[in-house]
């Protein structure tokens, strides 16, 4: 139990990457939990974020294996914010104070929900790039819990981790999966009632995304086959919302693909920020790229700009 706490990739990454903490808001309490890894050249990096039961270290996968090919990689964990406006704006200021002009984001569940409101908040001024939607939703009604959203904030925190832990896959598992539930347990364990509650209270108050607002951005849905939070009828929600989404599908993965299928997810995070190599918002590091690779990926971007130019 708890394989992943204790594994030498965990602890390497503990050990490496520092956690700083930025507050960006007048409200001293709201504090932004933030691992920054990789290049700081890069300018467009790509940032995770996380699922209500989630801290910022349950990218720590993504982060050693990306920055090891030369990617800069942000994961962060949200402050205590109540309605998703206030959230957009805590989220413009922190990337104000980074200095990050766009981004790519990759969200996971509840992130996946917020990196949606985000695009569509900042879309006369965009700030981002591209989306990778894990396990994401579109439309908060599918849990039917918005006539509750409002008082979540009256309840003990007891009573909200029984609330998460209802979500968790509860048949029989295999090992890796195993692992990525203990570890986000365990993760779940460490929140506060006030974090808990405001996550739950933006998981599930009453709010849609705006398709027509984000259409222009490039967006790729990750999805998996087997038992996840996530009805069916919501992934399909997606695939309507976006039918020029590329989809990665993993077979099996529950809800946190990205702790125990992190090699397919690099993989398909690597697939998508391919199409930005070579140009400014590349989140790679440019010495990193073959000169063959970036040759195929200028043919590819010229192709695919033609039609605009007749």
């Amino acid at each position: 139990m708890g394989e992943i706490k204790v594994s030498p990739d965990y602890n390497w990454f503990r050990s490496t990457v520092p956690l700083k903490k930025i507050i960006v808001d007048d409200d001293d309490s709201k504090v932004w939990s933030l691992y920054d890894a990789g290049p700081k050249s890069i300018r467009c990096p790509l940032i995770f974020l996380p699922p209500v039961s989630g801290t910022a270290d349950v990218f720590f996968q993504q982060i050693l294996a990306l920055t090891g090919w030369g990617y800069r990689v942000i994961a962060l964990q949200y402050p205590v914010y109540w309605d998703h406006l206030e959230f957009c704006d805590g989220f413009r200021k922190l990337l104000d104070h980074l200095q990050l002009d766009k981004v790519h984001l990759f969200g996971a569940s509840l992130g996946g929900f917020l990196a949606q409101k985000f695009a569509e908040y900042a879309y006369k001024s965009p700030r981002v790039q591209s989306l990778i939607l894990c396990n994401a939703f579109s439309d908060t009604s599918i849990f039917n819990q918005t006539w509750t959203a409002n008082s979540f904030w009256l309840m003990p925190a007891f009573m909200l981790k029984k609330i998460v832990l209802g979500n968790f896959a509860s048949g029989p598992v295999d090992p890796e999966m195993a692992d990525g539930i203990d570890f986000m347990v365990d993760r779940l364990e460490s929140l506060g009632q006030s974090e808990l509650a405001s996550r739950l209270t933006l998981n599930c108050q009453n709010s849609y995304v705006e398709p027509h607002k984000i259409r222009d951005i490039p967006v790729t849905i990750m999805d998996v086959f087997d038992q996840s939070a996530l009805s069916t009828e919501a992934k399909e929600e997606m695939y309507k919302l976006y039918p020029n989404a590329r989809r990665a599908h993993l077979k099996t993965g529950g809800n946190f693909p990205y702790l125990c299928r992190s090699a397919e997810v690099n993989l398909y995070i690597q697939i998508h920020l391919l199409q930005f190599h070579g140009t400014r918002y590349a989140a790679i590091d440019p010495s990193m790229v073959s000169a063959e690779e970036l040759e195929v990926q200028k043919v590819n971007l010229h192709i695919s700009s033609e039609p605009e130019e007749q």
